[in-house]
């Protein structure tokens, strides 16, 4: 190897073979280990392949300070498109927007809001509950069974059911660290084979009229939707929350500290899910049919993706949920009402669509803006290596022969005009 390479060259330049140099680059010293951990404080030291721009690359993208200007733009757009929805019910039939018509809307607006809840919070904690629509349905099969013992006795067990099952499957996320989006898919497939068992739709058999309370209801879920969303723009909830945010090895384990949100989250989604089947068969005037609830599961994160929760994990808005959850209760009235046979799926399947353009634009203007001379460009080499190099310095090497050519040089010898 020729020992004139540019390589060596800009080392030379940069007078990497001097200690002190090499102390302020902050390779392979304690500084440096120090600096990875300040930014990654699950960094145990190991050796990866790019120790020079993965730290850094991780730190700027999980601990920076996200820009929320983007969620506020959106949530402007969510609110005329609201307003545009509301105004298209109030033309077709203006007694959809007033009592006792407004009643039955505001409590199907607390159903879908309680199941984009679940979804959204599951989301932001980087572990998507995808049974939410089929603990939906679960618990509206029990309660229409059991509804006649009264709203309490009929719907705890259904709550408490939901809760211990987002436990379990937290727990098995967390232990063997496994995708929360593969777990509850094998969850949800074990709440459909509980469904099926019931071969028959079941009758609704309770007393409890949640049309008296609509606006408590609606009232209740918009204050914990504002709530959740400010909550969710304060930096160290929205680190501790994102914590299972895929970075770096998706399979590394993000420690124990990644526990208490990731189970939380579940057990809450999981128990929103149940209060949302609760009203939906409270509310129903129908049998409750058998089915897979899938299509709730696409009503419920196709409204969480619109109201802005990045489907890549903590970030979200403040009264997003809100505003879709409005926008998307108006909506299925709407088409209700019109008369428009338009699949759930298929409303699900637009709304998902939609809802990741959402996500790749919150991912794009909504990440942190470069700290601590970190930029965007990963890759780009330092200004200068030695903070304390000036003109007036020696040079620390210089090469003690003029080059020569070497009969060791694998570009010498008969071979070299073959190249």
């Amino acid at each position: 190897m020729a020992y004139d390479e540019t390589t060596y060259r800009r080392q030379s330049d940069e007078g990497a073979d001097e200690p002190t140099t090499y102390r302020a680059n902050g390779i392979g010293t304690s500084d440096y280990r120090n600096r990875r951990r300040d930014l990654d404080p699950d960094d145990n030291g190991d050796q990866r392949t790019d120790v020079t721009t993965e730290p850094l690359r991780r730190g700027y993208d999980d601990y920076g300070r996200d820009r929320l200007g983007i969620h506020v733009g959106w949530e402007i757009v969510l609110l005329l498109a609201a307003a545009a929805i509301g105004f298209l019910l109030w033309r077709l039939d203006p007694a959809a927007l007033k009592r006792p018509a407004l009643d039955s809307l505001l409590v199907m607006g607390t159903v879908i809001g309680l199941l984009t809840l679940a979804a959204g919070l599951s989301m932001r904690a980087g572990v998507p509950n995808l049974a939410v629509g089929a603990i939906a349905l679960a618990a509206a099969l029990h309660f229409a069974e059991n509804g006649d013992q009264g709203l309490v006795q009929g719907s705890w067990p259904a709550l408490a059911v939901a809760a211990v099952g987002g436990l379990a499957v937290g727990v098995l996320i967390i232990g063997l660290h496994l995708p929360g989006w593969a777990t509850s898919l094998a969850a949800m497939l074990g709440v459909i084979v509980w469904i099926q068992l019931r071969v028959q739709p079941v009758a609704v058999q309770d007393t409890y009229d949640p049309l008296k309370v609509a606006f408590y209801l609606f009232g209740g879920f918009a204050l914990l939707a504002v709530i959740g969303g400010a909550l969710g723009t304060v930096q160290p909830v929205r680190r501790i929350l994102g914590r299972m945010r895929p970075h770096g090895d998706p399979a590394r384990r993000r420690g124990a500290v990644a526990a208490l949100p990731v189970i939380g989250a579940l057990v809450v989604s999981s128990a929103f899910a149940a209060a949302a089947g609760i009203l939906m068969a409270s509310q129903s005037q129908a049998p409750i049919v058998p089915d897979t609830g899938l299509e709730w599961t696409g009503i419920a994160f196709g409204t969480a993706l619109l109201a802005g929760t990045s489907a890549y994990g903590r970030r979200g808005g403040i009264f997003g949920t809100l505003l879709a959850v409005a926008g998307m209760t108006m909506f299925l009235d709407y088409i209700n009402r019109r008369d428009l046979d338009i699949s759930l799926f298929a409303i699900g399947a637009c709304a998902i669509g939609g809802g990741l353009i959402v996500t790749r634009l919150i991912e794009t203007y909504g990440k942190p803006l470069p700290a601590d001379g970190v930029g965007d460009d990963w890759n780009a080499a330092p200004a200068t290596a030695n903070p304390n190099w000036n003109p007036d310095l020696p040079e620390s090497w210089t090469p003690a022969v003029p080059n020569q050519a070497r009969p060791d040089r694998w570009d010498d010898g008969p071979w070299a005009g073959t190249r």
